[in-house]
């Protein structure tokens, strides 16, 4: 390590979503400023993403294209170069729109005559105003112009990153980057290739944008996160750049990526670019690694972190105690550029925009998850397993601090499900303060949830709130261990509904044993939860069996036979399984996908659910008033 003092730097890497920071290096940096270590942070995601969507990132990209054979154009490679003086004229604008900072552009992009318009925009087809009129009027009426335009900014974006994966590299997307290189990947192989290529255009400009980050901070350390697989390429990108330019900073690697694949890690490649890797929550990791690193502690006594030593891998853990959740401090977002984050809308639907439009202070109610059971989930690692709440003053102490520090008043809370006791508790103290933000959060569908908390939620500021239904089947919701029924389900949801808060279902299919008949019954759940207002949006997950779920450890209780993995290096998670049932999940899947996305914006409500797939399937079991009654009962 240089004689350099000193100083931490902790950087998101691209690509995580765009309209706010993602949070880990708030909570890091925060945290270590408490204990009086300089931290400083950048978002290298939306550095990234900036830089392409500017005016000289689209003109190197025409660069780019232009030297390409014209019949190796795609054809909307070729689009963008014929239209290129459109893009080049509008990207400006069109950014500073989605930042907030010129809402009077929102009536030209409505006209429809402003942004040069590809593929992306088909998607509107499916607003088919029955007068005849706009085919947006159904979304948004006819006063909604800034959220028009946000749609329409949005498809033009979309068409770009189309447009930057054809030319310029197959693996990107603007939400995650080169994911298949590092998604439960048992060798280093694929990752080490890709890295060992020249830099295309994308990864000249992560470069130079991580090098200025160096050289604006002058860090000692580098911490970076990497939440998903999605953002682990990029990581290593950034670590190469900075090794090549200063081997003496020291580079660490971490987050819930790390937490979750890496932690049979034996790839000595891995730390040609990192030094070091931390597993779980990283405070107490990395606050050992900086005493080491200045010499107040050994090597001997890091907690839960990889390093190589003469040419292998050893993990090391020294057995300390995590930081309590009361004492991590509170997260900072100082450093990073809270006024150019894209507001996007991707979705119409009121909830399901939330995820990408606005920009919300994430915050933690509690570590860990205090159910700890349902059998798909990760429950024997940290991140679920160690159950630790901070105290309702705690909490509102640390919003009160992020609202002066931000000026902004949303919050997400990113809990796996955020304890009942600990909102209502949160609701009275926001309440007691008479403080006003408006929040959101996951929380699991439980009786507790009675129409009282949840209109005591909703007068603290919740606006919406998300949790799993997951298969919408009694037998496969009590195989699962969810703890809650499908009538139990509808009534928690539409006491949130009646007391203004929107609803959204986390949707599972593909589950151990589940048939195609449990399948038609689920949608049938789901058409009927819709139709009665209990939710207003939701997503279908394809069932991915995990080494540290409860299927993954004991696959026989659940009527599967796992497949025989390769041998492990490097990441380990995902493992196939055979489920004797033979369901054909990926054609159902279609079908579930097609529907669900008709009902978020209200279309086929009244329709029969089989008509949404394209195989035969049986007629559903499930009584059309089922949910009405389940409804009337107390």
């Amino acid at each position: 390590m240089s004689a350099r003092p000193l100083r931490v730097l902790s950087l998101i890497a691209p690509m995580t979503q765009l309209n706010t920071p993602y949070p880990s290096t708030a909570y890091l940096t925060g945290f270590l400023r408490s204990r009086g270590i300089a931290a400083v942070q950048e978002d290298l995601a939306l550095g990234l993403a900036l830089a392409l969507l500017s005016a000289e990132g689209l003109r190197a990209l025409q660069a780019h294209i232009a030297d390409q054979p014209v019949r190796q154009r795609s054809p909307r490679a070729a689009a963008f170069a014929e239209r290129f003086a459109a893009y080049h004229a509008t990207i400006g604008p069109t950014i500073a729109f989605l930042q907030g900072q010129d809402a009077t552009l929102a009536h030209r992009i409505c006209t429809r005559r402003f942004l040069p318009e590809g593929p992306r925009f088909t998607t509107l087809e499916v607003y088919v105003d029955e007068a005849g009129g706009d085919p947006m009027a159904w979304a948004f009426g006819a006063l909604g112009v800034q959220d028009r335009a946000r749609h329409l900014a949005t498809l033009y974006l979309n068409d770009l990153a189309d447009v930057l994966r054809d030319a310029v590299d197959a693996r990107f997307e603007f939400v995650r980057y080169a994911e298949s290189l590092a998604q439960s990947q048992p060798s280093f192989d694929l990752l080490a290739e890709a890295l060992a290529a020249p830099l295309n255009l994308i990864d000249r400009h992560l470069q130079a944008l991580t090098l200025a980050a160096i050289e604006r901070h002058r860090p000692s350390v580098v911490l970076v996160s990497v939440p998903f697989p999605g953002a682990v390429y990029a990581a290593f990108r950034i670590a190469q750049a900075i090794k090549a330019q200063d081997p003496s900073i020291t580079t660490v690697l971490g987050g819930g990526y790390v937490n979750t694949e890496l932690r049979e890690l034996t790839e000595p490649r891995v730390f040609d670019h990192f030094d070091h890797l931390t597993l779980d929550a990283g405070e107490r990791p990395v606050l050992a690694l900086l005493e080491h690193l200045t010499g107040k502690r050994s090597a001997q006594r890091l907690v839960r972190t990889y390093l190589r030593s003469n040419g292998q891998v050893r993990y090391v853990n020294f057995i300390e105690p995590d930081v309590p959740f009361d004492e991590v401090g509170t997260p900072t977002w100082d450093g990073l550029p809270l006024n150019q984050y894209l507001s996007l809308l991707d979705m119409l639907n009121p909830m399901h925009r939330l995820w990408s439009d606005g920009r919300w202070n994430k915050l933690t109610v509690a570590h860990g998850c205090y159910w700890k059971k349902c059998s798909f989930c990760d429950v024997s690692l940290d991140y679920i397993a160690r159950y630790d709440a901070a105290t309702a003053q705690t909490l509102v102490d640390r919003i009160e601090t992020i609202v002066k520090e931000t000026g902004e008043t949303g919050f997400h809370f990113v809990d796996e499900a955020a304890p009942p006791k600990s909102l209502k508790a949160l609701a009275a103290e926001l309440g007691r303060r008479q403080l006003s933000i408006s929040w959101w959060g996951n929380i699991r569908f439980e009786k507790s949830f009675t129409p009282q908390l949840c209109q005591q939620l909703a007068d603290s500021g919740c606006i919406a709130i998300s949790g799993g239904l997951e298969v919408a089947s009694d037998r496969l919701l009590t195989l699962m261990k969810k703890g809650v029924s499908v009538q139990q389900v509808a009534r928690v949801t539409r006491s949130f509904s009646d007391a203004g808060i929107l609803v959204h279902a986390y949707l599972m299919y593909g589950f151990p044993t589940q048939t195609v008949q449990d399948t038609v019954d689920a949608l049938e759940y789901v058409r009927q939860l819709f139709a009665a207002g209990c939710v207003q949006s939701a997503f279908w997950h394809r069932f991915a069996c995990t080494v540290h779920s409860p299927v993954g450890q004991d696959p026989a209780a659940y009527g599967v036979t796992l497949q025989a993995l390769p041998p492990v290096s490097f990441a380990k998670n995902d493992i196939g399984f055979h489920d004797p049932t033979g369901t054909d999940h990926d054609a159902l899947g279609v079908g579930l996908k097609k529907a669900l996305y008709n009902y978020m914006h209200g279309i086929g409500l009244e329709q029969n659910v089989r008509q949404w797939f394209d195989i035969p399937v049986p007629k559903t079991r499930v009584a059309r008033n089922f949910i009405e009654r389940a409804l009337a009962t107390p």
